[in-house]
């Protein structure tokens, strides 16, 4: 039986299609779903969102950082969001067939390839990390890109793989297993991003809000909204009705309203499924696609499809020969 994981890796350039459709040219091979590439403009980042067998998968993301580490110069690369290096974070998630013992091999083995051939310093986090301070990715981006090489010269900050210096183009990498994580961002109809600021510390577990959610502040430029952009790292404890709830309790106090939501990435059907029977007792489990049609109702989710939902390439891997 094949071993299936599951890899988002967030690479900083969000404008520029053919760079990224160059950076993500390895992912196309057999053994390997790519089932999502998301551009952001706004932030300057893109995620891509890969299901497959694990050997393949990690030597095609070797090839990737590669690349990346050609195309992408954070010298001259700005956006929303925060981050190290030209390809950011590469978290690792268990899917069928495989442990968490697997895929951690599986991250030391990516580590070991990305910092060989593409000369990139590798950090490690979350269950991978190697100590307490590296296990939250915004301790690791803290000072981002600007701040690498002084960060580096320290010797709490030596990376795990790789020389302690930064790639002059490429900056560093955090690479990790982890639980599912849900990123989901809600848009305001404000320009204010001070509004959505407020909202966020307000529901972000470190500033005494919710359990399992991280939250910051953006603005959508192009869109002319403020946005709250959270990460969900447990769905069971904390569900997506929750939060969306509680950004609408708190954006009602500051006059403002929520106008649509988006998921980033792939969510589990699960996830969705548990927040509609909070909300509707007497939803039961059904199909993706009225899972989809009552999320995008009940979370006005923007370009949310059955492509959004992680079952649905499940069902094509299961149903074919990898």
């Amino acid at each position: 039986m094949k071993k299936i994981i599951e890899i988002i890796p967030n690479y900083s350039e969000g404008k520029n299609l053919a760079i990224m459709e160059e950076i993500i040219s390895p992912f196309k091979k057999a053994g390997i779903f790519l089932c999502l590439l998301e551009m952001d403009k706004d932030y300057n980042r893109s995620v891509v969102t890969i299901i497959g067998e694990i050997d393949t998968v990690i030597v095609a993301m070797a090839e990737s950082a590669l690349l990346t580490s050609k195309l992408i110069d954070l010298n001259h690369q700005s956006g929303e969001h925060p981050r190290i290096g030209a390809v950011d974070v590469i978290p690792i998630v268990p899917i069928r067939n495989v442990n968490e013992e697997d895929c951690q091999e599986a991250v030391i083995r990516l580590a070991e390839l990305i910092s060989s051939q593409a000369k990139i310093p590798v950090y490690l986090y979350n269950k991978s990390a190697t100590s307490e301070s590296r296990k939250l990715l915004p301790n690791i981006r803290k000072g981002e890109f600007e701040g690498l090489e002084l960060k580096m010269k320290n010797s709490d900050w030596f990376p795990d793989y790789g020389e302690s210096k930064p790639h002059p183009q490429a900056g560093a990498v955090a690479i990790g297993v982890r639980e599912p994580l849900i990123a989901y961002n809600i848009d305001l109809n404000t320009s204010d991003k001070m509004i959505a600021e407020k909202i966020a510390r307000k529901i972000r577990f470190s500033s005494g809000g919710l359990p399992f959610v991280q939250a910051k502040a953006a603005l959508l430029r192009e869109l002319g909204n403020a946005q709250v952009t959270i990460n969900l790292t447990d769905y069971h404890k904390t569900s997506l009705a929750k939060v969306f709830k509680r950004v609408e309790e708190e954006a009602r106090r500051l006059s403002v309203k929520i106008v649509a939501s988006e998921i980033i990435g792939l969510i589990p059907q699960e996830a969705l499924q548990l927040s509609l029977q909070e909300i509707d007792c007497q939803f039961t489990n059904k199909s993706i696609a009225d899972t989809v049609k009552l999320s995008r109702e009940y979370f006005l989710l923007r370009n949310f499809s059955q492509e959004k939902i992680l079952d649905y390439y499940l069902d094509k891997i299961l149903g074919e020969e990898l």
